[in-house]
């Protein structure tokens, strides 16, 4: 059986993609952690007090560790899903379970990388959409832990839609794209002022605005209401579930950028026609 020139350079994007979800685990566990350090700092200097000493501490530097024991993972026992099912879930060390999202991030990861190329080849659409879909899944997973949504991740990811729509790297125009980011950013802004004024509440942070730009950004005004209207009626449902279930985290709220990532990475692959009839427009 042939294989086609497309379909080796799909199964090498996931092969890519498994590793590159290996890196997106880092970077969900650490990239909270190193922007709590830095806000420490800044109260620091703000005081006039003294910053504290601590060691290096970023995306690469220190080895990852065992968060029950502190075993140093070595590179045979950090092979993507590999590792996982050859280890049985458990550290080497002191057989504490691991926790299953490592390998379905890196799964996740290799096949929408997959996805992505086996739709646009290994061309620079196919590779852009590949990152959109990493930094989606960062988010998300960032802001169901932290209910942070990191400038770090949310303003590359407007800008590069902005800049793939100027070079004609996605299927929006650059007229689109602009009024999709600036339609995206307002509209949800209105909606927490509103909220604010009527409740004297915050019922959604300034990371929700960004991200929902982004997403106008990549995919254009026409594919806003759909998407919010999906992400509004999944929150709510899990919302209410967990309510039911007494699953709510302390202050009872949801946050709401998993539902938005998850309502972009559907119109990635469902397209946005096919979301707008989802919903009913």
């Amino acid at each position: 059986m042939e294989i086609s020139l497309r379909e080796l350079e799909s199964f090498i994007a996931g092969a890519f993609g498994l590793l590159i979800g290996s890196f997106l685990n880092v970077v969900i566990h650490r990239l909270p952690k190193m922007m709590e350090r830095a806000w420490i700092a800044e109260c620091a200097e703000y005081a006039q007090r003294p910053v504290p000493e601590n060691d290096s501490f970023n995306l690469m530097v220190p080895r990852s560790r065992c968060p029950h024991c502190g075993h140093a993972i070595r590179w045979h026992e950090n092979i993507p899903v590999l590792s996982y099912l050859f280890l049985g879930g458990r550290c080497s060390a002191c057989k504490a379970a691991i926790s299953m999202r490592y390998p379905i991030v890196e799964l996740a990861t290799g096949s929408l990388f997959f996805y992505c190329i086996w739709r646009w080849g290994a061309t620079p659409t196919g590779v852009t959409w590949c990152v959109f879909s990493a930094i989606l899944l960062s988010l998300a997973l960032i802001d169901w832990d932290t209910t942070l949504l990191p400038d770090d991740l949310t303003l590359p990811l407007l800008w590069l839609g902005l800049i793939s729509a100027t070079v004609h790297w996605t299927q929006v125009d650059l007229h689109s794209a602009v009024w999709g980011a600036v339609a995206g950013y307002m509209s949800l802004w209105s909606v927490y002022w509103l909220f604010k004024l009527v409740t004297g509440k915050e019922g959604m942070g300034y990371g929700d605005f960004k991200l929902f730009a982004a997403l106008g950004a990549w995919f254009g005004w026409q594919a806003l209401i759909p998407m919010i209207l999906l992400a509004s009626v999944i929150g709510a449902a899990v919302g209410i579930t967990m309510k039911l279930s007494t699953g709510l985290r302390e202050g009872g709220y949801v946050p709401f950028g998993p539902f938005l990532s998850g309502a972009g990475l559907t119109a990635l692959l469902a397209g946005p026609a096919a979301l707008q009839k989802a919903v009913g427009l």
